[in-house]
């Protein structure tokens, strides 16, 4: 018997009466930073807790264990596999977001099959790091986003590359000040000489919060990292807050990215030339407790413009920005930093 392909939208339609439930890692897990699903087998995930390790299910979310339980940090914030073998793991520890509760990291950590035993591969005074990217098809290549330490100067911050396998590190973006690192980098997939990069100025004291300064840009490198510049076309200036990037899977010349202004306002600005013009596209930015504490985008791969900004409900625009509605979530708890879209 035949049986004619459902389309997007009949997909969407068909889910949308069905509610959020919770399956992990654990009754109370605390905040998901990131998730990573094996693409050899999409019934093991790795999720990357804020304030709770790394915790890993083989069964869809059925049962989990905590796989970082013996290592010298609490809070992870980033969590990649090798494209080219899943069973390597890089862990981007120390969540970053501008919380005062934020948990503190201690740098990179690699392992080679999966999760049994890590290897601390260095900048561990870079306490919060946002992203980590391995080359799509050289293992020995590796770009990591390092916010930098919240409530001090200094430390290890920026975009750092590695060209063999984590074993030293080269900072790329210079001319960062010592209260700006990098909260988002992407990678375009057709082409991995081409990145984008957000870098983000913010401090902490124990008497106030500056989420935003001149520090905040947007770059882009066409040789792999070695060279960046700053995106400046149609994009906002002066105090800019926190940025989230996307990359369209559709057309990866479109990208998006939810900017962060003075007093909580922003917006969602989108470019059609691999970055080098931008339009504002809304007023939209994430809320809650302050856009610093999300701004993650999320593009859809089966719908092209169809976005999803983390919220605490997650917000949906299925025109590029221009217009958002709130996904339905009456059924799961507030505050939502992660999406991931299985294969099938």
């Amino acid at each position: 018997m035949s049986q004619e392909k459902l389309s997007d939208k009949s997909i969407d339609s068909a889910i949308n009466s069905l509610s959020f439930r919770s399956i992990g890692p654990a009754y109370m897990s605390g905040r998901i930073a990131d998730i990573a699903i094996d693409s050899s087998n999409e019934n093991i995930w790795y999720v990357a807790v804020g304030s709770g390790g790394l915790w890993k299910t083989t069964n869809a979310g059925t049962t989990w264990n905590c796989i970082t339980e013996k290592q010298p940090f609490y809070s992870t914030g980033s969590v990649t596999l090798d494209p080219s073998n899943s069973q390597i793991v890089w862990l981007g520890t120390g969540e970053n977001v501008g919380g005062r509760h934020v948990g503190i990291g201690h740098g990179i950590y690699y392992s080679s099959n999966g999760g049994k035993n890590w290897i601390s591969k260095g900048l561990e005074k870079s306490e919060h790091i946002s992203k980590v990217i391995v080359h799509p098809t050289n293992s020995d290549i590796i770009w990591v986003a390092a916010q930098g330490p919240l409530w001090s100067s200094g430390g290890e911050r920026g975009l750092y590359k590695s060209i063999d396998g984590g074993k030293t590190w080269k900072q790329k973006i210079l001319g960062l000040n010592e209260w700006t690192g990098v909260t988002d980098i992407l990678i375009d997939p057709r082409n991995p000489n081409i990145l984008y990069a957000a870098s983000w100025q913010r401090h902490r004291n124990v008497a106030a919060y500056i989420g935003g300064g001149p520090g905040t840009a947007i770059y882009k490198s066409l040789d792999g990292g070695e060279t960046w510049k700053k995106l400046k076309s149609g994009l906002p200036s002066g105090n800019v807050g926190k940025i989230g990037l996307a990359i369209s899977p559709i057309n990866p010349d479109v990208i998006y990215a939810a900017i962060e202004l003075e007093r909580r306002k922003g917006g969602i600005y989108r470019s059609e030339n691999l970055g080098e013009s931008w339009t504002k596209m809304s007023n939209t930015v994430s809320g809650g407790t302050g856009p610093h504490y999300y701004q993650e985008l999320i593009p859809s791969p089966h719908v092209f413009d169809k976005i999803f900004l983390m919220n605490n409900y997650v917000l949906i625009s299925e025109d590029g920005g221009k217009t958002f509605y709130q996904m339905n979530e009456s059924q799961k708890h507030v505050d939502s930093h992660a999406l991931v879209f299985k294969q099938d």
